[in-house]
């Protein structure tokens, strides 16, 4: 577990996969609309309102690159952002709750899906949560399938200046050990509030890492 703390100086692997701002390149609405895979990609996928579009802003320090909403599931598309030629970091729609119909919600469920299993390039699958909840039933439905899919994914925790420290610290160690009995999730769980800026240098510096070619 790498605890939230606030966020130092680029210097660390990832200042160089973040160093310039990235790029919005297209958004797509069913898998004929992907871009072709010639880079490699890391997914930012969580379910609706756990702060993904804040984090993604955080991360790549761009203020509107993500649109964010007080309205959870607004992102309808998977979008994909180019981080200066060193990969892909693409937005999935968030799962769960969304103020549309039940159709339109399984239709972006089936879309994510299938992206998962089916992507080439895909190196890791950063999965956030709300520090506040915990995981839920829908988080371990989306592990189960990466894990059927042998897709790498590892766990971010968001909102953690909304608890107390004491919290923080048990949170995350709930977390980790529910972790382990998912084969493909990586063992260490990150902790981010994109308000405060805690712990994204850790998040940039395992993106650097999962994009880094073999």
């Amino acid at each position: 577990m790498t605890a939230p703390e606030p966020e130092t100086a680029k210097n660390g692997a990832g200042a160089v996969v973040f160093r310039r701002p990235a790029r919005f390149v297209k958004g797509v609405v069913d898998l004929a609309g992907l871009p072709d895979a010639d880079m490699s990609e890391v997914a930012m996928a969580g379910r609706s309102n756990v702060g993904k579009s804040s984090l993604i802003n955080a991360l790549t320090g761009t203020r509107n690159l993500a649109r964010t909403s007080n309205t959870p599931g607004r992102t309808q598309e998977i979008n994909f952002f180019d981080l200066d030629g060193h990969g892909y970091m693409v937005d999935l729609p968030g799962y769960g709750y969304a103020k549309e119909s039940k159709t339109k919600v399984a239709a972006w469920n089936v879309l994510i899906r299938d992206y998962l299993r089916g992507r080439p390039t895909l190196m890791r699958v950063f999965l956030l949560i709300d520090a506040r909840h915990g995981l839920k039933p829908n988080d371990e439905e989306i592990m189960k399938l990466l894990d059927q899919s042998a897709v790498n994914y590892q766990i971010v925790l968001t909102k953690t200046d909304k608890i107390k420290p004491g919290e923080r610290e048990a949170v995350a160690e709930q977390t980790t050990a529910r972790t382990r009995a998912f084969a493909a999730c990586h063992p260490v769980v990150l902790a981010t509030s994109s308000e405060k800026r805690w712990g994204l240098e850790a998040v940039r510096d395992a993106v650097a890492a999962a994009l880094k070619p073999a």
